[in-house]
């Protein structure tokens, strides 16, 4: 025999009844089955809305009272053809109603709505839910039998609450049931009559109580609970979409996860089978098939993880009592529980420190108020002499727990739970965990609730599998192929690296748009037409906002206001991959604190791109230095615009039109001045510089123009264009020098001794950079270890293909750590 409980949405519609008739008709070919039901989805809350309506003299009462009617009325039609069958079942609960009907006026009349009475209306629900239920039933020839739980279950007199009596419960139970062979008996729950045959109800999670009270005197193969979902879940599923359904749990675990917000069960009210050791099934009755979770005596879930799920209880207020009037004193701690005892505040969470100096409580936000009234009262005299403080009040947190009978076995979870949680800025406020090892709590602020659950979840839960979330700003030539690299890749990465890469912001000079789930980059662009209007502060605002676990901001533009934000992003936890080198070749004391940021928070800031395209460049000076070598000196050419443009320049093509193809062909910026300038190479060697540990500003790097005054000095780019074929001769000359003694002109960057330097060379044959062809850079790093051969990176150092793979290489070098 087993017994069933089918409540809320499960009984919400006549829809979902046929979904609960056809589950009885397929359990009851093999057993027979109890079944308990509450009231018709929403109607409870109807109930007491008319109520209130009646006590407050207010006429919309009546109203209440006919959508009660209409509801029920509707259900009906909805479960039942059959004309005459359909006429009779109205007709009993039409009658049924007019009861109903008539306490709502009586309470109109006394204006007053007393727990008494209040339980004589609330046990209309079940009793017509299961009325009709079991009517529906009998009329597919079905083996039923209705009975109505106020004749089997007693209590006291605490009215909306009541406590049973077991021994005369029990004895009724088993003596209805001795005498019923029914395949299907219908039990309406929540509902019982005191030993004075007064009508009670049994509180929260009544129905839940009901059945469970049933099963356990009926000791009864096994107890399934019937909801909208297939069972207990790893987490919340509508705040982690990757949360799935636990198979197996112990009570505790259960119990655990229940006290810490899982919904599906009320601890108090399946008591009575644990105590019989009756297993628990939690089963779905949208999805019958569906395994739902079973919930045993036994710990073991079928699986070797040591967390079996993660919890979480909003609204919460973290109470802090300190003072050193505390160490080493006895009764703070009584005098502290006894006060908010009286009060019937309850204690969600505890933790105190051993110093003894402070303990910190968890309660409900609602009830934070009145705890500082009443704990700071009982402490006045403490608190007037300064040995105490007055009680700290703070509020918008929440409890994040995680449960498991194994834990205890496993070293390193609370460290996991904590490294995890600290990667991704979620601060905690205070941690608290049983000596049975069960359950680490930690209490955090009630925004980073959906962030802490899904990298919780990420950590302990998913095959390895890491979501990162790229925010990206700057979508032209350069972005737009590191969107399309990074779709090519999607499945790659996620597949072999486990690392699942989502784009939810994009944005450029006039748009932005942005998606929690990540864009399908197959669509992007169509959705960016239609996309709002943008700005710097409100992209940032937004990201900050969205609160997303391992972002990542990628900066694909030239924008100083865009890296004036990085410092912003920096102390949210969202690491920044940049092309931008402003950040870096500014001020000194702004490139210093950006990187003490990163390492504060945690937050990643890479920017290989700023020097040599996706060329590893910085990455190589950097293991140079980490591994304890010394850079003595750098030689190297950082310009691939200006490295193809002297590659293509010659006696028979002139200057201006060698510069116009290398702009046509993307390999300068739309301004070329900045390129021809030398401003660009200088602040590549000066961000070498810096990354070797010198302290410099680019007013310290040498730059030796090559172009003329007038070049220089042209107002626009246009103007730039015209200096250019009027001073085709001195372009001419420079070739003609280089080319006489049998040399190859380079735009060099030098580090040496402190000192840097730009400028154009001719370069002899046989040199490193002799043959540096097209738009290749090429770097050389004199050390200690390589005095005379130098190492060499040598490669494509401009494009946007190269330059997006380089930001690429980045963003995975921040996901894959």
């Amino acid at each position: 025999m087993k017994v069933l409980k089918f409540g809320g949405t499960s009984v919400g519609s006549a829809k979902n009844i046929h979904k609960v008739i056809s589950i009885l008709e397929s359990i009851s070919k093999s057993d027979n089955c109890i079944v308990v039901v509450s009231a018709v989805g929403g109607i409870t809350d109807k109930l007491i809305d008319a109520a209130n309506k009646a006590v407050e003299k207010m006429s919309s009462y009546k109203n209440a009272y006919k959508k009660i009617e209409e509801r029920h009325l509707n259900i009906i039609d909805g479960l039942i053809d059959n004309a005459s069958k359909k006429e009779f079942v109205k007709e009993i609960v039409l009658a049924k109603l007019t009861n109903l009907e008539q306490l709502l006026d009586g309470l109109y009349l006394i204006n007053e709505l007393s727990p008494k009475t209040t339980d004589k209306l609330l046990s209309f629900g079940e009793q017509l839910s299961s009325f009709i239920i079991s009517e529906t039933i009998k009329s597919k020839g079905l083996d039923v039998a209705l009975k109505n739980s106020q004749e089997l279950i007693v209590t006291d007199n605490n009215h909306t609450n009541a406590a049973i009596y077991i021994k005369e419960t029990e004895t009724n139970i088993q003596s209805f049931f001795e005498n019923n062979n029914s395949k299907i008996t219908i039990l309406p729950g929540f509902i019982s009559k005191s030993i004075d045959g007064e009508y009670t109800t049994l509180g929260r999670g009544g129905s839940d109580y009901t059945a469970a009270i049933v099963a356990a005197a009926l000791n009864v193969e096994e107890l399934q609970i019937w909801t909208d979902v297939s069972g207990m879940y790893t987490t919340n599923p509508k705040l982690v979409k990757q949360a799935k359904p636990i198979e197996k749990l112990s009570y505790q675990e259960a119990v655990e996860l229940s006290h810490f917000g899982a919904k599906v069960l009320y601890p108090p009210t399946v008591q009575p089978v644990l105590d019989k050791n009756i297993p628990i099934v939690i089963k779905n009755t949208m999805a019958p098939k569906d395994a739902g979770t079973y919930i045993s005596k036994e710990s073991t879930n079928g699986t070797s993880l040591a967390v079996k799920g993660i919890s979480n209880i909003d609204n919460i207020a973290l109470l802090t009592l300190q003072g050193n009037g505390m160490v080493g004193i006895p009764g703070f701690s009584k005098r502290l529980f006894e006060t908010l005892s009286n009060e019937k505040i309850n204690v969600i969470l505890i933790t105190q420190a051993s110093s003894e100096h402070s303990i910190c409580i968890g309660i409900s936000e609602k009830d934070a108020n009145a705890a500082k009234v009443a704990i700071d009262k009982t402490f006045e005299n403490e608190i007037s002499l300064h040995k105490i403080d007055p009680i700290i009040v703070e509020k918008d947190l929440a409890i994040v727990a995680i449960v498991g009978d194994n834990m205890r076995n496993h070293q390193g979870i609370s460290g996991k739970m904590f490294s995890a949680l600290g990667k991704n800025n979620v601060n905690i406020r205070a941690i608290a965990q049983g000596a049975s090892e069960r359950n680490i709590s930690v209490v955090i602020s009630k925004k980073d609730v959906k962030k802490a659950l899904n990298t919780i979840h990420e950590r302990f839960f998913e095959v390895r599998t890491k979501q990162i979330n790229l925010f990206i700003t700057g979508i032209g030539n350069v972005g737009e192929k590191l969107i399309d690299q990074i779709q090519q890749q999607q499945s790659y990465l996620k597949k072999n690296l486990k690392i699942d890469l989502r784009i939810v912001g994009i944005s450029n000079s006039r748009k932005m748009i942005f998606n929690n789930k990540g864009f399908d980059l197959n669509n992007w662009v169509s959705e960016f037409n239609y996309a709002p209007k943008s700005s710097i502060k409100g992209f940032y605002e937004k990201a900050v906002e969205m609160n997303l676990r391992n972002s990542i901001f990628v900066d694909v533009t030239a924008s100083e206001a865009v890296s004036n934000t990085y410092a912003g992003y920096l102390k949210k936890n969202i690491a920044v991959v940049a092309c931008n080198k402003i950040a870096c070749s500014g001020d000194y004391s702004n490139y210093k604190h950006l990187q003490e940021l990163a390492l504060k928070y945690n937050a990643p800031f890479l920017y290989e791109t700023n020097v040599g395209a996706g060329l590893p460049i910085i990455n190589t000076l950097k293991n140079l230095v980490t591994s304890g070598d010394k850079v003595t000196s750098v030689l190297a050419v950082l310009s691939g615009s200006l490295n193809f443009v002297f590659n293509n320049f010659s006696d028979k093509k002139n200057f201006h039109d060698t510069v116009k193809q290398a702009q046509f062909e993307g390999y300068t910026e739309p301004d070329p001045r900045i390129d021809l300038s030398g401003i660009d190479v200088a602040r590549k060697i000066l961000i070498l510089a810096r990354e070797n540990g010198n302290v410099m500003e680019i007013d310290d790097v040498e730059i030796e123009p090559f172009l003329t005054q007038a070049n220089l000095e042209s107002n626009s780019v246009d103007d730039f264009y015209d200096s250019l074929i009027k001073d085709e001769a001195h372009f001419q000359k420079l070739y003609a020098s280089a080319k006489a003694n049998n040399c190859q002109l380079k735009y060099v960057a030098e580090f040496s001794k402190g000192k840097a330097k730009v400028g154009l060379r001719e370069i002899p044959e046989g040199h490193p950079f002799y043959n540096l062809k097209g738009k290749d850079n090429i770097v050389m790093f004199f050390t200690e270890r390589y005095p005379e051969q130098p190492l060499i990176v040598k490669g494509a150092g401009a494009g946007a293909d190269v330059t997006a793979s380089g930001l690429f290489a980045d963003i995975i070098k921040i996901a894959s750590n």
